[in-house]
């Protein structure tokens, strides 16, 4: 093993063990992502809601990455976000989507109803068995 890959894989486990950030998203899920900000000598967090359009490399990856879109008065927002970064504060999950893509940069040309995603309900565990 390489020494960056060792290094990449420590990296990773000491920010697991100290966030125990959830990654257990795909592209097309709607997250909350919480993050800090510095503006002047203040600090606060702030919530980014929006679908992940697209992630890179795998969560365990120290370099690995996604990009969430929201729609904030009419325009589309986006930010890239890394998965082990230190202003992350956590990651929550909102309702999962079905898409049949690995990356939704064709969002970007859509507007309105359009940009809608099929929301996967799971009503398994909600029926009764007869």
């Amino acid at each position: 093993m390489s020494l960056l890959n060792k290094f990449n894989e420590a990296r990773s486990q000491k920010t697991a063990e100290n966030k125990g950030k959830s990654t257990k998203f795909e592209v097309g899920d709607t997250i909350s992502v919480a993050y800090r900000i510095t503006e002047g000598s203040n600090t606060r967090i702030q919530n980014f809601e929006g679908v992940v359009i697209a992630k890179s490399r795998k969560p365990e990856n120290y370099n690995s990455s996604f990009v969430v879109r929201k729609i904030s008065h009419e325009i589309g927002v986006e930010r890239k976000f890394l998965f082990h970064s230190p202003l992350v504060e956590r990651i929550d999950f909102v309702k999962k989507g079905i898409v049949n893509k690995a990356k939704l940069y064709y969002m970007r040309n859509l507007k309105g109803k359009a940009t809608r995603i099929k929301e996967d309900l799971d009503f398994k565990s909600d029926k009764v068995s007869e």
